[in-house]
């Protein structure tokens, strides 16, 4: 009996816990939502949320990441219906027609059952409507058990983080180089799973204290090899960097393109459109070296497994700053936010350093760290690791198994030395 009443009490109690967790928020879509289908013309998602959305069968997802298992109520703070509208409202498999009407700007769309913690994708679609278009939604309010203050979402647009909400979190891996060896060299290879070559990808295999250096996939049909040096002089907009603190270019490879960037810090910039294939290892070499008392060259080379042969992308000479490679980084990113629900995955295998005079070291160790939109609390769908000799990074998507950042990784060594001569670059 005193078993009994110790259940019964701990199971009103946890009761009680949910109840007084719960609370209810505003999910804004500006930041939370995608269309369903991201290659038609009509439906699109501002910062204002859901609008122009003429055609039914258009739709859109909205995600929010629970606590804990529960009941959600779903109200649509809706504009600009014109006569009466019916949507398909499905969320974890339970789907449900309703029919809006009337002037109001509120409209209840029922009352779900969650049954564990989570990422939930609540999915709208229009069925029929009377006038011209489907409401204009700005956001959806909800409640209930599942709903409490450990809910992760892009809460609001301060720092525009509709943007970078809908980009979802970017993740790194800090290399950690040898004490007391003056880096020349940094050595990757970096491979992209099948059907994870999603558009918006940047995989950057070597990243530097001044910059990175990786590839891209641009679009559908089209791919790049980006490197670019940052300036010394901080601003967003290159043409205000003064002459004498602009990135030189040395040189460049054949179909390399060069020039300036800006937006996220500004200086130079050179890409390579080469069509890399997923599945495929890709090898890059990195070389930083001091020029001067003040001055240091950046010149990246990317091997080309069809020629068999390294190809230079470019050599930049940067001011204010003489060094050897410091903070050796990669990282993965999604810059497209029409895609920032998609999942992407890739491998970073068989990282080495090199010195000026050509000793080879490898690097088995990185801290995996995370952006401040995974930070922030406002996505979890981030995750890094190490498998065997290779370590991985994970982002997008709305997978529900994210892990911790900021912590050591350590993958298995390969005592694979690049098999690259120094001395025959380009």
């Amino acid at each position: 009996m005193i078993a009994i009443k110790r259940i019964l009490f701990a199971g009103i109690f946890t009761c009680a816990v949910l109840a007084l967790n719960a609370q209810s928020v505003l999910l804004p879509l500006g930041g939370n939502a995608w269309t369903l289908d991201r290659n038609k013309e009509g439906i699109r998602i501002t910062n204002n949320g859901v609008t122009n959305w003429t055609k039914a069968g258009e739709g859109f997802t909205a995600y929010i990441r629970v606590a804990q298992p529960g009941s959600i109520k779903i109200w649509m703070n809706a504009d600009s219906l014109r006569g009466s509208a019916t949507l398909a409202v499905a969320i974890l498999g339970t789907k449900r027609e309703i029919t809006l009407i009337g002037n109001a700007s509120t409209f209840y769309l029922g009352e779900w059952t969650v049954k564990d913690s989570g990422y939930v994708p609540i999915i709208i679609k229009g069925v029929r409507k009377e006038g011209a278009a489907f409401p204009d939604i700005k956001m959806l309010k909800l409640e209930g058990t599942a709903i409490t203050d450990k809910a992760s979402y892009t809460k609001n647009n301060e720092g525009s983080f509709f943007h970078w909400g809908r980009r979802g979190p970017s993740v790194h891996l800090g290399y950690q180089l040898p004490k007391d060896i003056k880096a020349e060299w940094l050595y990757n290879e970096v491979t992209v799973p099948a059907g994870n070559d999603v558009v918006g990808s940047y995989f950057m295999a070597d990243g530097f204290g001044e910059g990175y250096f990786g590839m891209q996939v641009n679009s559908p049909t089209e791919r790049r090899i980006l490197f670019s040096v940052w300036s010394p002089y901080a601003t967003n907009n290159p043409k205000e960097i003064p002459e004498e603190q602009k990135i030189k270019l040395l040189k460049k490879g054949s179909d390399v393109h060069t020039g300036e960037f800006g937006n996220e810090g500004s200086g130079g910039q050179s890409f390579m459109k080469y069509d890399w294939k997923a599945t495929v290892t890709q090898k890059f070499l990195l070389h930083v070296q001091p020029d001067g008392d003040s001055h240091t060259i950046y010149t990246a080379y990317f091997y080309d497994n069809t020629k068999r042969q390294w190809l230079l992308i470019a050599s930049f000479r940067r001011p204010k700053l003489a060094t050897y490679l410091t903070h050796p980084y990669s990282f993965l990113e999604n810059f497209s936010p029409d895609m920032g629900n998609v999942e992407r995955h890739v491998f970073f295998g068989n990282q080495w350093a090199a010195d000026g005079a050509g000793n080879w070291y490898e690097l088995t160790r990185a801290r995996f760290t995370a952006d401040n939109t995974a930070r922030i609390g406002y996505r979890k769908d981030y995750d890094g690791g190490a498998k065997g000799q290779e370590f991985y990074l994970r982002n997008c998507g709305f997978f529900n198994d994210y892990k911790p950042y900021d912590v050591m990784l350590e993958r298995q060594p390969t005592h694979k030395k690049p098999q690259v001569d120094l001395s025959q670059l380009p």
